[in-house]
């Protein structure tokens, strides 16, 4: 058998309601099924248990740190625990699935619906050209004579780092068999929603995917893969397929034409943008790399607003008709900010609290320059120093590099790292920031402060020299 063969597998699960189960498709319109631990599965093997929360250092390969309680459906596999797939007891029809998952450091799963057709979770992270075999992909069956097998690749890599939570939302519509078992219409994956993004849509499948359960039916079972690698699950629910999505009826945007931006080379591009819950920064500026990692910075208190993966730039609201002067990234956006405030601040002791603007620093922006490679140098002055702010895009497109740097250090002088409702060290100078993204500390940097905040926590760092991180999402 062709090794490759063995990237793709199968999943499943199935629910079920008291002692009765019930079909998706009859399910009121405000109904929703969820599911939290593993009795609505068959057998569920060894390598699956609960959990309460998960935790994965991304740097070691299919691993996962579980702590007890409930609410994560978890499969842990090694050389020793090959895993199986996770089978619900009910069956269904048409439906809309949505759930919560985390993958391991190079871990592969899948979501099989009816156990017969596959939309395809893997560690993905980083690849620029996704294929069917991608995370996101519809994966429809093997052909030796394509590495890739046959299928649909998504839209663009919408995926999350490892040990990160993603999120996924299928609309499916069940195939249709006339009395004498004669299948009479395909199933269709009318459409996959990706961490938010759009990256399949009315999907026609002609037959099951390699290595489905059975045979095609109208009532079927969902699978989680678990044999191919560490995987969490939660937040798994269940609803009715709306009728006007069925046959792939009302997928169509109306009103304007887009106006996309591509980033083909290293681009910048100024306007108005939005940034957590409807803020907006009015003197920022969204920076693309043909790397497919993309950043948009606060040029008014020198912070990243946020970064994405994927395609670059909708342009629409800034440039169609006389436009509002914003934009808006394409791809999977990860914040990075609460709310704008400075990045760097003066603070006599560390229990002070940070100051929510710039007007006691002095600050003055001198906007930024550009490099050979047409990558922006941000520069500022605050209390009394200059700044210089690079931002780069890793090599392999998967993370930011950030170095700062003040002409007069010192001062009593911090580096606002992070602000968030959660940070953990994993390891030393590696921290996960709200189970959302990853900040690694250069070898040799002061030892940061994690402290109580108004908003949750902040991480801060003395500024005495200067300083470089990496941020991965």
């Amino acid at each position: 058998m062709n090794l490759n063969y063995l990237k793709f597998g199968t999943i499943g699960l199935f629910w079920i309601v008291g002692t009765m189960g019930l079909y998706a498709q009859q399910l009121t319109d405000k109904s929703e099924l969820q599911l939290n631990d593993l009795s609505a599965f068959n057998n569920p093997g060894k390598s699956w248990s609960i959990a309460e929360k998960v935790l994965s250092d991304p740097k070691k390969v299919n691993q996962l740190i579980l702590s007890k309680g409930t609410g994560v459906l978890v499969n842990s596999t090694s050389s020793k625990e090959k895993g199986a797939d996770l089978i619900t007891k009910e069956q269904h029809g048409n439906m809309i699935l949505e759930l919560d998952y985390l993958m391991a450091n190079h871990s592969n799963s899948g979501i099989y619906l009816q156990g017969n057709y596959e939309v395809q979770l893997l560690d993905s992270w980083g690849v620029l050209n996704p294929t069917s075999g991608d995370n996101g992909g519809i994966y429809e069956r093997w052909d030796d004579s394509k590495p890739d097998g046959v299928g649909y690749a998504p839209r663009q890599n919408a995926s999350k780092a490892p040990g990160l939570w993603q999120h996924m939302k299928i609309a499916f519509q069940a195939p249709q068999f006339d009395a004498a078992g004669n299948k009479t219409v395909n199933a269709r994956i009318l459409s996959v929603e990706l961490n938010g993004v759009l990256v399949q849509e009315n999907v026609e499948l002609f037959g099951a995917t390699a290595g489905s359960m059975d045979k095609e039916k109208a009532l079927g079972p969902l699978r989680l893969q678990g044999d191919h690698g560490s995987v969490a699950f939660k937040n798994i629910k269940i609803s009715k397929l709306p009728n006007e999505l069925l046959n792939g009826r009302n997928r169509n945007n109306a009103g304007e034409d887009p106006i996309y931006v591509d980033a083909q080379s290293n681009t910048s591009i100024r306007s108005f943008i939005y940034y957590g819950q409807n803020k907006i920064a009015v003197h920022a500026i969204s920076v693309g790399s043909p790397l497919k990692t993309h950043y948009a910075y606060d040029m008014d208190n020198g912070i990243i607003l946020h970064a994405w993966h994927g395609d670059f730039l909708d342009a629409t609201p800034m440039w169609h008709g006389r436009g509002n002067a914003t934009s808006r990234a394409r791809g999977v956006v990860t914040s990075f900010v609460k709310s704008a405030v400075p990045a760097i601040a003066q603070l006599s002791n560390t229990a002070l609290p940070w100051p929510s603007d710039t007007s006691n620093s002095s600050f003055k922006s001198k906007g930024y320059i550009l490099d050979k490679e047409d990558k922006p140098q941000f520069k500022y002055q605050t209390y009394g120093s200059g700044v210089t702010d690079i931002i780069q895009v890793s090599n392999d497109g998967k993370s930011l590099n950030r170095s700062l740097t003040l002409e007069k250090p010192g001062n009593n002088l911090y580096h606002l790292l992070a602000n968030a409702n959660t940070i953990e060290e994993i390891s030393k100078g590696f921290y996960r920031v709200d189970e959302s993204y990853y900040l690694e500390l250069e070898k040799g940097a002061p030892k940061p402060i994690i402290r109580d905040a108004k908003e949750g926590k902040e991480l801060i760092i003395l500024l005495d020299k200067p300083i470089n991180y990496t941020i991965s999402f």
